[in-house]
């Protein structure tokens, strides 16, 4: 076994954390694992697949029920895609033709006090 930093063989044995041996470096004082394993992630399918679903309207809990990934997981990956997407388009001429859709309202005091018409 070498050291990471300095190469040196003199290693020593430095206790355990997380339930893997630590080692130190007596030349360089380094601390080190022999064996690292990369990060245990989703598939990219995975994620392609949680987001499909989010875009098409499926809720968060309800896509952690289907594919059992964590919903805060699926809100994580959601953000991140968020802030891959360009900002808004701003025209530099507003609109010639505007859309509004109508909401009627009444707004004013109620005639009688009581719920039947009866004072």
């Amino acid at each position: 076994m070498q050291c990471p930093e300095c190469g040196g063989t003199h290693i020593r044995k430095n206790g355990k954390k997380q339930g893997k041996q630590n080692h130190i470096c007596v030349a360089c004082g380094r601390q080190f694992i022999d064996c690292y394993k990369p990060h245990r992630g989703y598939s990219d399918d995975v994620k392609r697949h949680c987001l499909r679903q989010y875009v098409n309207g499926t809720g968060f809990r309800a896509i952690e029920r289907t594919t059992g990934v964590h919903h805060t997981t699926i809100i994580t990956w959601v953000k991140h895609v968020g802030d891959l997407l360009p900002d808004a388009y701003a025209p530099d001429t507003p609109p010639e033709v505007g859309e509004l859709d109508e909401l009627e309202t009444f707004v004013g005091a109620k005639k009688t006090k009581s719920g039947s018409g009866q004072p």
